[in-house]
């Protein structure tokens, strides 16, 4: 009984106080259907090699199911929710620990991410993921540079529940995967780092990863959990 009050301790002291937690239905928490880290705020971003047409129907995001649906253009109405411009304007701090639990999609052409923008830049993704890739969580320092592919045919897979963890530390992000340490970038944030939040399902549109087969129309991931720690 003492070793695991000591466990829980531990675990509680290491990752700090709750400062932030998902509410995705909140209008003062986040902002839906628009982001300055598209072109003019959105709606659209076809240099960034995405079909995706942002919208504030709480259909697409405020359930925790970020969904995306073709539309009569060829772009496909999609989720976003961010912190940005939001009444509570929350912004992640260098230090922060952020826990999420995700389903990841199935159709090809999904693009999932949770990530961070300030400002024309200050990105640091969470996780992104491809189903052309099944395996494959792509884990991104966009601040100084630190990447890693990390594959688990196992654990990663469309469909599958998978637990993320990601330390934006000064000198070191650090992701976990499943409770396991799987990437620590040793490029970090630095100590004046703050960002937004953002939570999206975008669409490929064939560049990079395969555009969604012609007969589907509708895609969709999960975010079951979203926590920050400070």
């Amino acid at each position: 009984m003492i070793s695991q009050f000591l466990a829980l301790f531990t675990r509680r002291a290491v990752r700090g106080a709750l400062v932030f937690s998902a509410d995705f239905d909140s209008t003062a928490r986040w902002v839906a259907g628009r982001s300055w880290a598209y072109p003019d705020g959105g709606p659209v971003n076809p240099g960034d090699n995405k079909l995706d047409h942002l919208v504030d129907d709480p259909s697409y995001s405020r359930t925790g199911t970020f969904r995306a649906t073709r539309r009569p253009d060829g772009n496909w109405d999609a989720g976003l929710l961010t912190t940005e411009g939001s009444e509570e304007g929350f912004m992640l701090r260098a230090e922060d620990v952020l826990e999420a639990r995700v389903r990841l999609p199935e159709g090809m052409g999904a693009w999932p991410a949770i990530w961070t923008w300030r400002d024309g830049g200050q990105e640091v993704d969470v996780f992104e993921y491809h189903p052309d890739n099944p395996d494959l969580l792509e884990l991104s320092n966009h601040v100084r540079g630190g990447s890693h592919y990390f594959r688990d045919a196992s654990a990663v897979q469309p469909g599958a529940w998978v637990d993320l963890k990601v330390k934006f530390g000064a000198n070191s992000v650090v992701w976990w995967v499943n409770g396991t340490r799987v990437f620590a970038d040793r490029r970090g944030v630095g100590r004046r780092w703050r960002a937004y939040l953002i939570v999206n399902l975008s669409v490929c549109a064939g560049r990079y990863h395969p555009a969604p087969d012609p007969d589907v129309s509708e895609l969709s991931y999960q975010v079951s959990e979203l926590s920050v720690y400070r």
